[in-house]
């Protein structure tokens, strides 16, 4: 199956206009808020050999989070296939995103790969959140790959490229990978299974590992701001 969402938000006047949201199952854009949108599934999925794509545009000074439901559960396809779910993002001048979405669950015998890019204005403002979880409860997860590029007024920004499941020197053992990129300030006590890097030229990106989720959003909930 191949399904596409797109969402458009620009600024007029004084607040952010969501001027195009559209999208297709499983990828449904739904309007919660003033400039707030949460994905809605529609369909089962990402199946074995599923493309999907969201593409996410913010004007100059427009704002703009995003969301989902629920988390998505990648599952096996009957030939093995693998199912990609490629988001590109763009803020421009003085914008900001939050793209928040619940985490991508790793089945047993999957082949997911989720494909990040974001191209950043010099005064963009971001905060990007990337959870996955290694199986259902009580199975081997899956082959799973997360990779995200950002770039910011043009140059590399942050890279990152995990395939979490690969082995125990990943994740030395957890199931729950976090991932929290900000062009803020972020900091999350250091332990075991979390660690804050500074960014060149400005920005945080926080890594949390646990057993289950309720243990990484505990060190990454409390660094993201509410939407209004």
């Amino acid at each position: 199956m191949r399904a596409a969402a797109r969402i458009v938000a620009e600024l007029e006047g004084a607040r952010t206009v969501l001027r195009v949201l559209k999208g297709e199952a499983p990828l449904l854009p739904r309007r919660t808020g003033a400039h707030s949108v949460h994905l809605v599934g529609g369909a089962a999925g990402p199946l074995g050999g599923d493309e999907l794509s969201l593409e996410l545009e913010v004007g100059p000074g427009a704002e703009l989070w995003v969301r989902t439901v629920a988390a998505s559960i990648a599952l096996p396809g009957r030939d093995g296939a693998e199912s990609v779910l490629a988001v590109h993002a763009t803020v421009g001048e003085g914008g900001f995103l939050a793209f928040l979405p619940e985490p991508i669950v790793a089945a047993a015998r999957c082949r997911h790969h989720n494909v990040s890019t974001v191209d950043l204005a010099e005064g963009a403002r971001l905060l990007w959140r990337e959870e996955a979880v290694l199986g259902r409860y009580g199975e081997a997860p899956g082959d799973l790959r997360l990779s995200t590029a950002i770039r910011r007024a043009g140059r590399p920004w942050y890279r990152s490229d995990v395939t979490p499941a690969a082995g125990p020197a990943v994740l030395g053992g957890a199931r729950v990978l976090a991932t929290l990129v900000t062009t803020g300030t972020a900091t999350a006590s250091a332990t075991a299974t979390a660690a804050t890097m500074a960014l060149v030229g400005g920005g945080s990106v926080v890594t949390a590992l646990g057993d289950d989720l309720a243990e990484t959003r505990a060190i990454t909930d409390p660094l993201t701001t509410p939407a209004p």
